[in-house]
């Protein structure tokens, strides 16, 4: 590939238009003048295939460089702002009360255990055994909770609080490099591959959820990880194609009506083991696992398109979507099933042995094990689809994406002997309230996005909007169910995407108009610093640190902030 144009000193190249037939932004007349030049067969499908950006990305030394150390950067900057006064507070912040204490007692029996009336006094004190033998009722597989316990296991013990965090906050800074990453390869940018990982980095809901022993970002950090090991298949499955037709075509042959098949995909094997990782932690897994699956058929499909081959259509349902599903799917329920060892090994699990107490009940064809956990599973499903208790932060999913109805994690005043911070009235809080600018910022570059998968029909914006049609979307379906909106953190990595699409876009469009582009990068400059001036300005609110209640309240913009 020594032909293939290398990439400017600007990260961004120009690309005025499409290929005709492709998903990739390349110049019709610069893939003509590569003809004419002499690229072999294989060379030409790959520039319509991958775009000459994404085969130039990475083939200087500097490029290759940044792509590691900038990435690693903006985790480094991530992990001051998780990983400074972690143990602060050192009171369960809400959910943690179920979850740290879930988690310490699968370390110590291997079941999640009941824990007598008022437990927290004495385990934030220090005393953290008072738990009964007998098992609790729990409503989320054991992932989230074991990786929390891990966290417990090797940093300090269930007494330093610390400890409870600890986990969740590596985790979040690994997402911050895996961002980072992701997007260089899926803008074909290092530069915006920095600067997502930058935004995320920042961000008031990463943090929060970073410094605080919830399951949800657990949930964020494992189909983060599928999304970027589909990426990699996509990018394998087009080299393969470009291979196998080439051959096809230099051999004297014509692409008839079906294609190549492509092989193993050990990258889409490895997204659909996290996917059941991800389902592992929470059931919301699930609706990555549907959309991801049927993303990477689609890539496939329009892969098969822009090669030549007749009937892609029915190519790719027989020879991608078919393996796909009969791959992705039993390999992440059998995943998901791994997660559950500890219940499996502890004879103390609850309902461990409900098919033995209720001979002839249940799903009879299956082991006994399996019945009880099946038995399990559809009394949590009756919990999930049915409650419907009031909540003073319940929120609707609609006002998720403009933060209308951010969740209170932690909230202690003067009344709790919270002083200390220089005027008679102080406070402690923690909000999950993602960066205002960021999300109000994002909310409008969704919009933008869809308006330019429909325009351009740009296989980014389809990678940018899966994310948020598979964490966003499906909670509409529940319109009486207690929802809150911290679980937007779920698809927090592609509100930020959805922003540097956009950015990527308009840098694209003006790159060979000086003073369009001297506007679009004083723009992006200026949006940047008020986003950068908002985090530090928030950032006492998302940690807990001491500060006068008026500072407090001179962040509740909205009344539904309080």
């Amino acid at each position: 590939m020594a032909d293939v144009p290398q990439p400017s000193a600007d990260p961004l190249p120009a690309a005025p238009g499409p290929v005709a037939g492709s998903d990739s932004p390349f110049p019709v007349a610069r893939v003509e003048a590569e003809e004419e030049a002499g690229l072999s067969v294989r060379d030409r499908l790959l520039l319509k295939l991958l775009g000459a950006r994404r085969l130039a990305l990475g083939s200087t030394p500097q490029d290759r460089l940044w792509g590691w150390l900038g990435p690693a950067l903006v985790a480094l900057l991530a992990g001051g702002l998780r990983l400074w006064d972690l143990g602060r507070p050192g009171n369960l912040v809400f959910d943690e009360t179920y979850y740290v204490k879930q988690a310490y007692t699968l370390l110590r029996v291997g079941f999640e255990a009941k824990w007598p009336e008022d437990p927290n006094p004495a385990f934030e004190a220090g005393n953290v055994d008072t738990f009964l033998n007998l098992p609790d009722y729990v409503v989320h597989p054991p992932l989230g909770k074991w990786m929390i316990a891990g966290g417990m296991q090797l940093f300090g013990g269930a007494e330093n609080p610390w400890s409870w965090r600890i986990s969740t906050a590596l985790v979040g800074i690994l997402a911050v490099f895996l961002l980072a990453r992701i997007a260089r390869r899926l803008f074909a940018s290092t530069a915006m591959g920095v600067l997502a990982g930058g935004l995320l980095a920042i961000d008031g809901m990463a943090i929060v959820h970073s410094r605080t022993g919830l399951l949800d970002n657990f949930l964020m950090f494992w189909v983060l990880v599928a999304f970027g090991f589909l990426l990699l298949d996509r990018e394998q499955a087009r080299r393969r194609l470009a291979d196998r037709v080439a051959a096809v075509v230099d051999s004297g042959r014509e692409i008839g009506r079906y294609g190549p098949q492509l092989g193993w995909r050990w990258w889409r094997f490895a997204a659909a083991v996290s996917l059941g990782l991800a389902c592992g932690v929470k059931w919301s897994g699930l609706y990555f696992l549907a959309v991801f699956a049927l993303l990477s058929v689609l890539w496939d499909a329009t892969a098969r398109r822009t090669v030549g081959i007749k009937r892609w259509w029915e190519d790719a349902l027989l020879a991608d979507a078919v393996p796909a599903a009969l791959v992705m799917l039993p390999t992440a329920a059998l995943t998901y099933l791994a997660t559950w060892f500890s219940w499996f090994r502890s004879p103390s699990s609850y309902m461990r042995d409900w098919a033995a107490e209720h001979p002839g009940e249940g799903v009879q064809w299956l082991p006994e094990a399996l019945r009880s956990l099946w038995a399990y599973h559809q009394k949590m499903w009756d919990f999930h689809t049915g409650l419907s208790a009031e909540h003073s932060y319940a929120s609707k999913p609609i006002g998720w994406i403009v933060q209308w109805r951010p969740t209170s994690f932690y909230y202690r005043d003067g009344s709790d002997g919270v002083t200390g911070c220089g005027y008679d009235e102080c406070a402690r809080v923690i909000t999950s309230l993602g960066n205002p600018v960021l999300w109000w910022s994002a909310a409008l570059a969704i919009v933008a996005t869809v308006v330019l998968l429909v325009w351009r029909k740009d296989w980014r914006a389809t990678a940018v909007l899966s994310g948020l049609v598979a964490g966003w979307l499906p909670w509409f379906a529940y319109p009486d169910r207690t929802i809150f909106t911290f679980y937007a953190i779920v698809f927090t990595p592609w509100v930020v995407l959805a922003l540097v699409y956009v950015v990527t876009v308009l840098l694209e469009a003006t790159d060979r108009d000086r003073t369009a582009r001297g506007w679009v990068i004083w723009a992006v400059t200026a949006l940047l610093t008020a986003i950068v001036v908002m985090s530090i300005f928030f950032y006492p609110i998302w940690t807990a640190m001491n500060v006068p209640e008026w500072f407090w309240r001179l962040h509740m913009w909205l009344p539904s902030w309080i």
